[in-house]
């Protein structure tokens, strides 16, 4: 799509005074652990896990579309301890419709987060084929891929954290990558197509054929703080992953980041994108559900989304969420994978496209322009890099009072000017 020459726009945009910002630093938890190379090792040592790999087993590694932290030193431990038993590692995609809904696309994915053959000591098996392993009681087919329902052995890894289109006991975790990753295109279109308001309950019976179809030796649950690091690692015998995988999701809730302002008028986010989060933002923190079946999160009376990440790919869920955008993040839309996603997850709304300006300055002062009951120099705007960049945020100079007042905010700067470069862009601004 052209986006025609914006003389005219640009001309009554520029009257738009952009306040000044102050930097923020929003306090978290956190917690690490330090060596997760050793961590990984003697956790696998002390437990009673040899027995469960023979030699000459093929074992199944499941890898996630999302950006874990410290996810290539898991894998590699996992593949040194399987190849010390006599077993044969393997690394499988299990992500839905993820990467264009093609083996080359989510082999790239795991690739660009550092997940490739040569670092983690074994091959990446990556394929779009499926077997039904069941049914559902409705009479759904129950999918999952070929390769990894005919291995000897699956250790399911994955990271837990809140869902962003449902609430229940299993959200995003070791339940869902069976049900949805294992699943790929076809398995994940069958059990979204419910619905998220019956999600919890399909997600875990769902995941239970799988696990009962296959041999699935333990899982690898993995939880971030809320700066992306590896808080805790549970490695879970099969047998415990169903019992103990709701304690892990609110553990994991709990050390979240979040906007610790309730409210704003304008939100701007620097870049999003399916490294980030499922919705491109994490909605939990924004406030852009897609789904009616979650609430929460930033209430805001517009949201500026500036750019959409590399490792994304092209993929722009969740720029339909936001009320304005800019040219150079339109120019990255690729709607292949895009809309392969939303015709599995059946929400629409998050691949629209916004209101488009050719810069990030326009795109802001078009946010403040239109909002209602307040000028753009009273305006409360908050400004964050991503949502997993949660610890520094900027917001404008008619907060600053309230950040006063909170315990778990500092003023760390400021004030500053929007700063933008010869093409209209952002600059940097400390964050």
């Amino acid at each position: 799509m052209e986006i025609a020459a914006q003389s005219e726009i640009r001309n009554i945009l520029s009257k738009v005074h952009l306040p000044k910002l102050y930097l923020i630093r929003q306090h978290f938890d956190d917690t690490q652990i330090e060596d997760v190379e050793g961590f990984i090792r003697e956790r696998l040592n002390e437990m009673d896990l040899k027995r469960r790999i023979r030699p000459g087993m093929r074992v199944v590694m499941t890898g996630s579309s999302r950006q874990i932290a410290n996810a290539p030193v898991i894998y590699r431990e996992l593949a040194t301890f399987i190849k010390a038993q006599g077993g044969r590692p393997y690394i499988v995609p299990a992500m839905g419709s993820h990467g264009g809904a093609t083996a080359e696309g989510q082999r790239e994915i795991l690739e660009g987060y550092g997940i490739t053959e040569a670092f983690c000591g074994c091959p990446i098996f990556s394929s779009m084929e499926t077997v039904q392993v069941g049914n559902l009681e409705n009479g759904d087919p129950v999918y999952m891929d070929r390769f990894a329902a005919e291995a000897d052995a699956i250790i399911v890894v994955g990271r837990i954290k809140a869902h962003t289109a449902f609430r229940g006991p299993y959200e995003s975790g070791l339940i869902k990558m069976m049900a949805i990753g294992l699943g790929k295109r076809q398995g994940a279109d069958y059990l979204h197509q419910k619905g998220f308001d019956v999600f919890a309950e399909r997600l875990p019976a769902c995941a239970k054929i799988i696990f009962d179809h296959c041999n699935i030796i333990f899982g690898v649950g993995i939880i971030e703080n809320a700066f992306d690091q590896t808080c805790r690692i549970e490695i879970l015998k099969s047998e415990e992953i169903f019992d103990k995988e709701p304690a892990l999701l609110e553990y994991a809730k709990s050390k979240m980041p979040q906007l610790f302002f309730p409210e704003a008028d304008v939100l701007i986010v620097r870049e999003i994108g399916k490294n980030i989060s499922g919705c491109g933002m994490d909605p939990n923190i924004t406030g852009t559900f897609g789904s009616p079946c979650c609430s929460g999160g930033l209430r805001k009376q517009r949201t500026v989304v500036l750019d959409i990440s590399e490792k994304s790919h092209g993929n722009f869920i969740g720029l339909g969420k936001a009320d304005v955008s800019t040219k150079r993040a339109l120019e990255k839309c690729d709607t292949n994978s895009t809309y392969l996603n939303m015709l599995t997850s059946t929400i629409l709304e998050v691949g629209k496209i916004p209101m488009i300006l050719d810069n990030d300055r326009l795109a802001i002062q078009a946010a403040l322009k239109t909002l209602n009951g307040v000028t753009a120099d009273e305006a409360r705007i908050i400004v964050i890099k991503n949502t997993l960049s949660m610890e520094h945020i900027l917001i404008s100079e008619s907060m600053l009072e309230e950040a006063g007042k909170m315990e778990s905010v500092e003023i760390a700067g400021g004030p500053f000017e929007f700063e933008f470069d010869e093409n209209g862009n952002l600059l940097n601004l400390k964050q």
